[in-house]
């Protein structure tokens, strides 16, 4: 497979272009001027992007021999979906590989905003519990929690906050008929009923900016809301304004709209836990999620099934 060209589109991990270039032909997008790829554009048949920079329609353009593009995410926003399907392109993600990793980061994010761990952190490093006590914060057992989106992801959140002892409901495109949890067919009716609301859901023209100023205040003052799937779900400037004037009680975001942008005000809260997008960056799930990547292609140019189609 030495004479197929492979984009990589970001300098993903170190192991994942080693296994790439001991394959395939490897081109690096950061580091080709737009003239010289070019150059390179009947060589290049596959793509492998991730959920920050994908395929879009441009791209896919300028690559007339393009056959596959294999995404390092489960995300698909980043791709032109539509344009592949119109040239006959496959389309691989990696849903399964990352999912516990970023169901964990749930959990630890909604602890930590709820305990507010970062600021506690900065209370003992800054001397002040030499002075006096923190502040009393607020439980997660027990508490009433609502998932938006109940795929793979959306479920294996709902697994770990019961064994919190907390109430599950949700809100999806359908109801989950398996599920024996509470559906919502309304964000906003699962955020009126809920202390802490979830978001993991796929970034779609539907979903973007589901968390929205009435679905903010339909949680309350007291409700938290917590982030892993795509900064655009939030109106960010809404949740904002409502975390600094009280009407929301704390948020914890792993994506932000505007990425790798943080609006000044919003970093500046202490009832927010920001995390700079890295819930599925562990060591064991890169390197699954590499391999998963490489395996597709290889699949696919061996004229085999592949592994995770999208299309």
């Amino acid at each position: 497979m030495d004479g197929i060209g492979v984009l990589l589109m970001r300098p993903l991990s170190n192991y994942l272009q080693q296994e790439l270039a001991k394959r395939f032909t490897l081109f690096k997008y950061w580091e080709i001027p737009s003239e010289s790829l070019k150059l390179h554009s009947d060589s290049i048949r596959a793509v492998v992007g991730n959920g920050v920079q994908g395929a879009n329609s441009a791209l896919i353009d300028s690559l007339p021999r393009l056959e596959i593009v294999s995404s390092h995410s489960s995300g698909l926003d980043k791709i032109d979906l539509v344009k592949c399907k119109e040239r006959g392109i496959r389309v691989t993600s990696t849903p399964d590989a990352l999912t516990n990793d970023v169901a964990d980061m749930a959990i630890l994010l909604t602890l930590a905003t709820l305990r507010r761990i970062c600021e506690a952190d900065r209370f003992v490093r800054n001397g002040i519990w030499k002075e006096t006590d923190f502040k009393l914060t607020t439980k997660f057992s027990g508490k009433s929690v609502g998932i938006v989106g109940l795929g793979r992801i959306g479920s294996a959140i709902a697994k770990r906050a019961e064994a919190f002892g907390c109430s599950i409901s949700y809100h999806s495109r359908s109801r989950k008929p398996e599920s024996t949890y509470t559906y919502y067919p309304r964000v906003i009716n699962l955020a009126s009923n809920c202390q802490i609301l979830l978001v993991a859901c796929a970034l779609t023209d539907e979903t973007h900016h589901i968390i929205n100023r009435e679905v903010i205040a339909a949680l309350g003052p007291n409700g938290v809301v917590i982030n892993i799937a795509r900064g655009s779900h939030i109106d960010e400037s809404e949740l904002v304004s409502a975390l600094a004037e009280g009407r929301l009680g704390g948020a914890g975001l792993d994506v932000l709209e505007c990425e790798p942008e943080a609006p000044v005000l919003l970093a500046g809260l202490d009832n927010v836990v920001l995390s700079p997008h890295v819930a599925a960056s562990t060591l064991e799930t890169r390197k699954d999620m590499a391999d998963l990547v490489v395996a597709n292609l290889e699949a696919h140019f061996s004229d085999k099934p592949l592994l995770t189609p999208v299309l």
